[in-house]
């Protein structure tokens, strides 16, 4: 354990893209958690994080159809958990863009991982560009169809 911590440069870099991650799916995760939606501050860093995880498991030179089939497996299981986040309510659907967050955060996560760094940040950055940029029209929209009715 000390030669680990001491000096093993992949145990850094592979600290240092989980810390990434967390950051980054953290601030989409904060922003669900203002609206009040139950998945949120908790949920999008651990997705992000486990993503990122079964990637840098791999090791630093994977053979891609194994990378490939873990991606496969993650796209799979977290739209599965994103499924979760989608509520109907009558003729109301709530919770799409939670869950399509909750995929963008395991995408996050996966570019860290595969070390596409730039592309991870900017996916975040839409990410929340779309969330709270989008709400106002959104919310406008939703009056029009019904007065009731917020996602």
């Amino acid at each position: 354990m000390g030669k680990l911590l001491s000096g093993d440069a992949d145990f850094w870099k592979s600290l240092g893209q989980l810390a990434l991650t967390y950051v980054l799916t953290l601030l989409i995760g904060w922003e669900r958690e203002q609206e009040e939606h139950t998945t949120g501050i908790r949920t999008f860093p651990l997705v992000g994080i486990a993503s990122c995880g079964f990637l840098l498991a791999l090791g630093v030179q994977p053979n891609s159809a194994d990378q490939s089939r873990v991606l496969q497996g993650l796209i799979t299981g977290i739209g599965f958990v994103g499924g979760g986040a989608i509520l109907k309510d009558n003729q109301r659907v709530r919770g799409t863009a939670t869950a399509a967050s909750i995929w963008n955060a395991g995408a996050i996560g996966a570019l860290v991982a595969m070390q596409h760094y730039a592309i991870a940040i900017v996916l975040a950055l839409l990410n929340l560009l779309t969330l709270r940029a989008l709400l106002p029209l959104k919310e406008r929209i939703d009056r029009g169809r019904d007065p009731d009715r917020r996602e």
